[in-house]
């Protein structure tokens, strides 16, 4: 599909170790409420962040999950864009990236509140703020603070508990996934083999 001029374009990052339906119910609500053409969910090759934390998944495990969770959910695409590039993934390069290949587009970063409040400790923070608008993902009733000099868009999205950590637990554990995590990237994870270790 090529994209028409002036596309309105989501960018959600992540880990995505594993992915799970909060990360899709944000994505979709955000393309709804703001009338996106496509939200990439973008797997991050070395998550700054994390490095350290944990052990990771590889990246190409990721992708495949997040493949999976997408698949036949209209304006949702997973993208190796971070994956292809190498190295440690920072946001600004991915919208530089992205605006090099069409610059009439408008981008938009899609956060949740935790990581809203850290945006002035991201790479090049300025430029993000200048290239792209912020879309602050949280639930209903809450009011997010940003930084000073930061505008953003506030999309609430149903509360949902679900952490990445407990999923792996759950399946190092032999308990079950269904309803937490898309049913195509249950079996894809399954069919690889991961998470069988119990979380350090």
């Amino acid at each position: 599909m090529t994209p028409a001029p002036g596309e309105r374009l989501g960018i959600f990052g992540g880990t995505f170790d594993p992915p799970h339906v909060g990360h899709l119910v944000a994505a979709i609500n955000v393309r709804h409420a703001l009338a996106l053409d496509r939200v990439l969910l973008i797997v991050a090759n070395v998550p700054w962040q994390k490095v350290g934390s944990r052990p990771l998944s590889s990246a190409a495990d990721r992708l495949a999950m997040v493949q999976a969770a997408v698949e036949g959910i209209d304006g949702l695409e997973a993208s190796a864009t971070e994956i292809d590039r190498g190295g440690a993934s920072y946001t600004i390069d991915t919208v530089d990236e992205l605006l090099a290949a069409d610059p009439s587009r408008r981008l938009f970063v899609i956060v949740g509140r935790d990581a809203a409040a850290g945006m002035p400790t991201w790479e090049r923070a300025d430029e993000l703020r200048e290239r792209a608008t912020l879309v602050v993902v949280d639930r209903p009733g809450s009011d997010p603070e940003l930084p000073a000099g930061w505008t953003f868009h506030h999309v609430e999205v149903p509360r949902l508990e679900i952490s990445s950590t407990e999923l792996r637990d759950r399946v190092a554990t032999g308990r079950p996934l269904d309803y937490l995590v898309p049913a195509g990237t249950i079996a894809c994870l399954t069919a690889r083999r991961l998470y069988r270790e119990p979380c350090p």
